[in-house]
């Protein structure tokens, strides 16, 4: 069946990169959908996607539309005539016309245990709400948002230094494996979809800069997910006064200061932050302007942050 398989697949970030060079091992990759290149970074530089670059190592035909809403780029597909397109973090929505071109449909690559954590930022919301434990289901897409059936999952612990980057890099070596286990037992007609349930449903959606604002009056084990939640992106921050502080890693702490949430302190180890319960123990910090460095180094040049107020 693998020999007879034509698929085409559609990705853009480092997330995708490794179920598709897990499909190329194995299948016949008619070609590469990804986003077009883009400017990134101060000199708005023009970049490939990972995606991209990872179908050009592998010698594999690249497509590059705007959008799949213009009739040439659904022609395009056509032209390649694939039995299925496997998607993974593409960052298009796929219309009808798409999803129902490919004989054995659209399947993706999800990074959660659906039906929780439906949406764009499944990774930073499993650990941002202090789930136990996430994991990726390869799913029928339909032209809801990550609402069609289920053909496998397979979960994993969140762990407590779990980080956004590093969950991230977990769950996209544990979807491309899933992926490869269950694409044979789906085209033989082996593995069956079955709907998502009705309970449990819950919404990721894609998150701004301004989500990673700190607010001191929650209880530092909840400032603590943010912070690892949201590491690298969209980053955390608080501001001092006018400067705009970035919050790279800390630790929560017990808190015997009694302190106005959001006042900074003297911990055990180095400066910390009075929260609703609890300290935040600031490790790493970025000024504006500077680099990366110990929050005991910033105070050291800054002594008047200790008893500052965060906000």
């Amino acid at each position: 069946m693998a020999d007879e398989t034509r698929i085409v697949f559609m990705g853009t970030p480092d997330f995708a990169v490794p179920s598709l060079r897990a499909l190329a091992g194995g299948y016949a990759v008619v070609g590469v959908v990804t986003q077009p290149d883009r400017g990134a970074g101060r000199g708005r530089a023009v970049r490939q996607s990972a995606v991209k670059q990872a179908a050009l190592d592998l010698g594999l035909p690249v497509f590059q539309p705007e959008t799949l809403r213009d009739p040439e780029a659904v022609a395009h597909l056509r032209a390649w005539e694939p039995t299925a397109v496997v998607v993974a973090a593409f960052g298009q929505i796929l219309r009808k016309e798409v999803l129902e071109l490919p004989p054995r449909g659209c399947l993706n690559v999800h990074a959660s245990l659906l039906p929780r954590w439906r949406g764009a930022a499944p990774i930073q919301y499993a650990i941002w709400q202090g789930d136990a434990e996430s994991g990726v289901t390869i799913m029928l897409m339909d032209e809801g948002l990550d609402s069609g059936p289920m053909l496998s999952q397979r979960a994993t612990p969140i762990g407590p230094q779990e980080t956004g980057a590093s969950l991230h890099d977990t769950l996209a070596d544990l979807g491309a494996d899933l992926l490869l286990e269950t694409l044979p037992g789906y085209l033989s007609g082996e593995v069956r979809p079955r709907p998502q349930p009705d309970e449990g449903v819950t919404l990721a959606p894609s998150l701004k800069k301004e989500a990673g604002r700190i607010d001191w009056a929650q209880r530092a084990v909840e400032i603590d997910r943010q912070v690892r939640a949201f590491d690298p992106w969209p980053g955390t921050h608080t501001l001092w006064g006018e400067e705009r502080l970035k919050v790279l890693s800390g630790s929560p702490q017990p808190d015997k200061s009694r302190a106005v949430p959001g006042t900074v302190v003297s911990g055990a180890e180095g400066p910390a932050v009075a929260t609703g319960e609890g300290l935040y123990a600031l490790e790493r910090i970025q000024p504006p302007g500077g680099k990366p460095m110990p929050a005991q180094a910033y105070v050291n040049g800054r002594p008047d942050f200790v008893g500052a107020t965060l906000a």
